[in-house]
């Protein structure tokens, strides 16, 4: 008897509005792709930043710093939604964006230093770009009004950084505070009416940038790792590193991805806007935070994988990927109104492992890590394993709800 052929994940009948009209299924493009380029490297200058100064003051600049950065992505991931990027003056117009972004991320590792007013000129011109092409591409008149709406928090906030970077100290860190406050809550304040959405190319592009992250958060090890002999306890921890990387992919996109996006298809207007809003734009930010803090983790362990690690980085280790499990939880309860208990007690085991990072090896605290990681991923494999297999062959969310109330 031959073994049976695994299944790829059934997709989701298409989508038909009121109207009884197919609504078209959009994919990401080759330049939405390209795009996000520069924001791996944006990435990777922010835990460049975190790893040059493991100090509670260094991680709260670095974090602000990524705010403002994930704030900019998803600025460009809702107008991309919009207009088709390759078409007309928007293709320019990305590339220009991307160029803004990129000097952007150079300028990262000292937007409190030397480079913040270039951090800031530069950072406003990518948002304001983005304001000047949705301006000019948006296809409905209600479009246009919600980007007018948001547009004041939008400027004010961005304009708020180029200030920022001719201060220093508590004046410096207080204008940060208050532009990313600004900017984040403008649609909030702006409200979700006139907005549109494509569920299946909003989801997709947020899972690709989560995988972003997990990647660069392999490639933090390997740069961390440049011009260091190589031992067995080294390679270990880079190896244990990969697997917890592995882990957090499959604690995504195993489940969590395939319900998100069909819940996102299966609501309309201002409704499917308001929760793409707050399960992607806010809620991912704690995961991608949460990846990020992981790679400082992994980055300093792997270094000193002999040695305790010192606080900082043992709550990035730790901490780290107990927030991104926190994220996932957020995610659930605002798409599906459920709790998912295992991961709230992968994070609080994740979160109690801190101490010990700072008294035993690095090497340990790693597998720690990753042993938490693995027995979340296996029991949920095995103890859902029929909701999974029904979810991933094209049954509804609410179906695995039921049957995965633990």
């Amino acid at each position: 008897m031959s073994a049976p052929t695994a299944q790829k994940p059934a997709a989701p009948s298409p989508r038909i509005d009121p109207d009884g009209h197919i609504e078209p299924e959009e994919k990401v493009t080759p330049l939405e792709l390209f795009f996000d380029l520069v924001f791996v490297f944006a990435i990777t200058q922010v835990t460049s930043l975190l790893s040059h100064d493991p100090t509670w003051q260094g991680l709260g600049r670095g974090l602000l710093v990524l705010c403002a950065i994930w704030w900019a992505w998803v600025a460009y991931s809702w107008l991309t939604n919009t207009i088709d990027p390759e078409e007309g003056v928007a293709r320019i117009g990305i590339f220009v964006a991307m160029a803004g972004m990129f000097v952007v991320a150079l300028a990262a590792p000292q937007a409190f230093g030397a480079y913040g007013v270039l951090f800031g000129c530069a950072y406003f011109v990518v948002r304001a770009l983005h304001i000047v092409m949705y301006a000019y591409s948006s296809p409905t008149v209600g479009i246009s009004d919600a980007v007018r709406r948001m547009a004041p928090g939008m400027i004010v906030g961005s304009g708020l950084l180029i200030l920022a970077g001719t201060q220093d100290g508590t004046s410096q860190a207080v204008l940060w505070v208050l532009a990313i406050l600004l900017d984040f809550t403008a649609p909030i304040r702006g409200g979700m009416e006139g907005w549109e959405v494509h569920p299946s190319h909003f989801a997709e592009r947020h899972g690709l940038i989560v995988i972003i992250a997990l990647g660069e958060s392999i490639v933090a090890i390997g740069v961390g790792l440049q011009g260091i002999g190589l031992d067995f306890g080294i390679v270990a921890g880079a190896l244990i590193g990969v697997v917890i990387a592995g882990t957090l992919w499959w604690a995504y996109f195993d489940i969590v991805a395939i319900v998100a996006e069909r819940k996102l298809s299966s609501l309309q207007g201002a409704e499917r806007a308001s929760i793409a809003r707050d399960s992607y734009s806010y809620i991912h930010l704690l995961m991608i935070t949460g990846v990020v803090l992981l790679a400082l983790g992994v980055k300093k362990a792997v270094v000193h994988i002999h040695d305790p690690l010192d606080t900082v980085p043992a709550v990035a280790l730790c901490g780290g990927v107990a927030l991104y499990f926190l994220g996932h939880i957020a995610f659930r309860l605002r798409n599906v109104h459920s709790w998912n208990h295992q991961r709230l007690a992968a994070a609080l085991a994740c979160l109690a492992l801190i101490p010990l990072a700072t008294q035993v090896d690095a090497l340990i605290a790693l597998a720690a890590v990753a042993a938490v990681c693995i027995a979340l991923v296996a029991y949920e494999a095995v103890h859902f394993r029929e909701a999974r297999e029904r979810i991933r062959q094209g049954g509804l969310p609410e179906s695995m709800m039921a049957g995965q109330r633990g």
